[in-house]
Order: structure tokens, then C-alpha cells, then sequence
């Protein structure tokens, strides 16, 4: 199924000259870089065609996998000079379509960036390049008693480069922050094959904050090529208490208060019925089937704090309604625990076809509300919804489950999906928490922002790439996408955007 074709806007492009054709462009590049990193044929560019949201897919029609910074350099150089645009790739795990190739484009892969290049110990961060997997980092520093915070549930094969284009979390940003508030800096290479270094080794820098602009600009700024990251100390105790309500609403209170007696977890997840079930049946973490909501809640630290807390939210989650209370005796249960919390994603892989992973962030008093108006959702558009999400900072991820294979099932789907977007924004939340915009979510930056803010964003993308040749079409719509939509989009018998409609 290839849908990327109807996810660009032709007016994005239209002030582009042709680039040269295939034959040329690939001369250019076997002029810079060993033949063997260029990659021309179908079957070898397959592989490429699509992130971790495989309902859209397009085969680039070059690929290359340099191994040196130069030699991203040189390959951004070429592409600069013939006008040729470029998608840079990491481990392909991204859920919001990202990384999708152009059939006009260079797709630029960072696979071979995979070394741990430094670890400092006394200023506890290390140097790594952006395609090393995030659980690597931990891996590497563990003999030392050290690790990186940010943990994604991809965490096992996403990379650190794609974590900061998307300025990933995991289920432990509660109280560690994301991936923003972890690394110290970057080299990136620029559209025109400049090398520039953003950040620096102290807290602060000089300057405007590039660093935390970098982070999260899904790729339309500029190349990452080198991360500098915050290590931490491991806890001397960690133990989660997982709690079992029989209303979703009890649960989404319990959290409130959780937060607002002043404790601060290490991680605060939920997951509903739906979520509860396919997972259990999948990982055998032990949790209950009959419950309505399950939290896990996760304190960490000094021994005698850690017992402390852990009773704490014993007491909160009991005033809140609470059916079951279990805390993990040891290590290896504690482990069982978020083994089936990070294990949720591919567990809907034995219950349904496909499944198609949302990512809309609210304010902790509205997750019952919110998951109450998903189950509304579900029925108007006759699809199940399993919800797993970060209820310490609102962040969710419905999983919408189709079938591919059902005509317009998959656009039933994404309807669905921007139905769950604009709930979120009705409840004074946002579109996207950690998976970024990329194609998926393209529309509804044109619900979130008015034509003013999406100017500035424009502008800010034209000051790092003024002829749009970096990942264009994606995160940011131009304005004549969002006065189409406007036009055709109805929401609750509104137009959202009348403004965009005089455009």
C-alpha cells in the first residue's frame, strides 16, 4: 500500500526547480563517497520505505549509508548543489511516518553511526553517535553503576539520533525529563554540508538555546551526527506498586493525587482493559484481567526514602478506590512489571492485523474525561482502542486496532486518530507528546496553531533551510495545506480555522 503520495502538498514544492535526473545525481555521489554506499536498485531500497507507521510507504530513489561525518558532509554538499531534497534515517522505529523516503529524494541513513565514541565518569555524560540504540548507552555504562534516564518503549532498537528528533520519553520522563533535558550536545551537519556544534560541556551555553530548537525538529533543521548525554546514577532501591481500580475515573484521580500530595515517581503508567488483557495474555506480568485500569507507580532512590514513598502511595491509591495493591518484592518482579508495560505495543500484534499508535498529550485532570470521549470515539467509528500512556504528564497512546487489508479501513483509522487529536486539544492538551508530527499529524498542526504561529515556524525553517530540501512535507503544513483542510474539515458543526480559509 503506498499512501505517501496524498500526504504532500504540491504547493510546498512548487517554487523548486527540477533537480537533475537520477543518472546525474548518482554520478555526483560517486564522485564523493565509495560506490558500495550508494544504493540505486528496487530490491535494495525496499527496506527503506517506510518508519515504524508501515501504512505509508515510498521507495526513495537513492539511498546512501555513509560511515564518516565527512562523508554525510560531502553527500549534503551534492544534495544542496543540485537541489535534490534528503529524509535522514536512524533505526526506522518512528510512529509518525518521519522518515518516509521521497521518490524524488536522497534517503540518508545513519545505521553505520554506531559507537559509543567517549565516557566521561568524573563529569558523568559520554559522546555517542546518533545511531547507537538508546538501551545501549545503559548498556555501556552499567559495569559503572551509571545510566541514561530517557527510556522509550522501543528503547531496545530505537536510537539516540531519532530520540532527540523527536525529543523522545519513555516511562520514566516523569521525574527524569525527556530527551531535551538529558543531553548537553550535538553536531549536526547542515542542508549546505556545514559542521556546526550546538551546546556545549556546561548546564548552560551562550546564545539562543539551538540545542533545545534542535531537539525535536524532526529532522527539518539539520543532520545529527554526534550526541553528548547525561548520565545519572543508578538508585540504590527502585520498586513499583502496581494498582487496580474498577473505574477508569478512579484512576485518573488517583494519579492527580499521587502528584498533588507532592510525590514525584519515577514513572507513572496506565493502561486500561483492553491494554490489560492483550498484554497479560502476551507477557504474564501478572496483572489483573478484571480490572478497569491498572497504574504502575515507580519511586526511586535512597533505601529508607524509597520505603517511605512506596507506603505513601499505598495510603493515596486506597483513598482513591484501589481494588488490588501489589508491590514488587524484588528486582526481578519490578522488572516483570514494566515488562508488560513496555511490551504493550507488540502484544496488540496477536490480537489484531494492525494497529495504528496515536500520541496526544492533556492535562493530568482530564485523563478520565479523555479516555471516557476515546471510548465515545470507538463506537462512533466502530473500532477498538486499547490505551496505554505516561498518566504522570498526560501523555497518551491509543492504539486504534484495523486491518489493512479491509478497504478504507485504514481511513476510517486515521480519521479516528484525528478525532483523538482534537479531543486532546478540546481539553487544553496537545497533538503530540514524544513521536513527533512527521506525515501522520500534519493536519491537525493546522487545528492546533493559528496561521501566525505556523509563519514563525516557517521562519525558523527557512533560517537553518531556505529551499526546504531537508525532510520537506512533514511536521509543519504550509498554510495552503491547512485552507484545504479548513475547507473540508468540519468539527463539531465548525469550521476550527475560518482564517485559513481566506488564504
Amino acid at each position: 500500500m503506498n499512501q505517501a503520495a496524498s500526504l504532500f502538498d504540491p504547493a510546498e514544492h512548487a517554487e523548486r526547480a527540477s533537480p537533475p535526473d537520477k543518472p546525474t545525481i548518482i554520478a555526483a555521489l560517486q564522485a564523493q563517497l565509495p560506490a558500495e554506499m550508494i544504493l540505486t536498485e528496487a530490491e535494495d531500497l525496499r527496506p527503506f520505505e517506510c518508519d515504524g507507521l508501515s501504512a505509508y510507504r515510498q521507495v526513495p530513489m537513492i539511498a546512501v549509508l555513509p560511515a564518516t561525518i565527512e562523508q554525510v558532509q560531502a553527500t549534503m554538499r551534492v544534495c544542496h548543489a543540485m537541489d535534490v531534497p534528503v529524509v535522514a534515517r536512524g533505526a526506522g522505529t518512528g510512529l509518525s511516518g518521519g522518515a518516509l523516503p521521497l521518490d524524488n529524494g536522497v534517503l540518508l541513513s545513519l545505521a553505520k553511526f554506531n559507537r559509543v565514541l567517549d565516557i566521561d565518569t568524573q563529569n558523568r555524560r559520554a559522546t555517542v553517535q546518533p545511531g547507537v540504540r538508546n538501551l545501549a548507552i545503559s548498556e555501556a555504562v552499567d559495569h559503572l553503576d551509571l545510566y541514561y534516564a530517557p527510556d522509550p518503549s522501543s528503547q531496545i532498537a530505537c536510537s539516540i539520533g531519532g530520540n532527540v528528533a523527536e525529543n523522545s520519553g519513555g516511562v520514566h520522563c516523569l521525574k527524569y525529563g525527556l530527551t531535551t533535558h538529558n543531553i548537553l550536545q550535538l553536531e549536526i551537519v547542515t542542508v549546505d554540508g556545514e559542521r556546526l556544534t550546538l551546546g556545549g560541556a556546561s548546564l548552560d551555553s551562550p546564545g539562543y538555546d539551538l540545542l533545545a530548537l534542535m531537539t525535536g525538529s524532526e529532522g527539518l533543521l539539520g543532520v545529527i551526527v554526534e550526541v553528548v548525554v547525561k548520565l545519572l546514577p543508578k538508585p540504590e532501591l527502585a520498586k513499583v506498586a502496581m494498582v487496580a481500580f474498577d473505574d477508569v475515573r478512579a484512576a485518573g484521580d488517583a494519579v492527580a493525587a499521587i502528584i498533588n500530595a507532592g510525590c514525584v515517581p519515577a514513572g507513572l503508567e496506565m493502561l486500561d482493559s483492553p491494554a490489560i488483557i492483550a498484554t497479560e495474555e502476551f507477557v504474564h506480568a501478572g496483572y489483573p484481567l478484571d480490572a478497569a485500569a491498572i497504574l504502575l507507580c515507580e519511586v526511586d532512590g535512597p533505601a529508607a526514602e524509597v520505603e517511605e514513598d512506596i507506603e505513601r502511595v499505598r495510603e493515596i491509591v486506597a483513598g482513591c478506590g484501589a481494588t488490588d495493591v501489589r508491590i514488587s518484592r524484588d528486582a526481578t518482579e519490578r522488572a516483570l512489571f514494566w515488562a508488560g508495560r513496555k511490551a504493550a505495543f507488540p502484544a496488540m500484534g496477536r490480537i489484531s492485523p494492525d494497529y495504528y499508535c496515536m500520541d496526544g498529550t492533556i492535562p493530568r485532570k482530564a485523563l478520565a474525561d479523555v479516555l471516557i470521549g476515546i471510548g465515545e470515539l470507538s463506537k462512533k467509528y466502530g473500532q477498538r482502542v486499547a490505551n496505554v500512556f505516561h498518566a504522570g504528564d498526560g501523555n497518551l497512546h491509543p492504539l486504534i486496532l484495523y486491518d489493512a487489508n479491509n478497504p478504507g479501513e485504514l481511513e476510517n483509522t486515521e480519521a479516528f486518530g484525528g478525532a483523538i487529536c482534537e479531543l486532546c486539544l478540546e481539553h487544553g492538551g496537545t497533538i503530540t507528546g514524544e513521536h513527533g508530527v512527521g506525515v501522520e499529524k500534519i493536519d491537525q498542526m493546522c487545528v492546533q496553531f493559528p496561521a501566525a504561529e505556523l509563519t514563525q515556524f516557517h521562519a525558523v525553517k527557512a533560517a537553518f533551510d531556505p529551499r526546504t530540501l531537508l525532510n520537506p512535507g512533514k511536521a509543519v503544513p504550509t498554510l495552503h495545506r491547512c485552507a484545504e483542510f479548513g475547507a473540508m474539515h468540519v468539527h463539531n458543526g465548525q469550521v476550527p480555522f475560518p482564517e485559513l480559509e481566506r488564504l
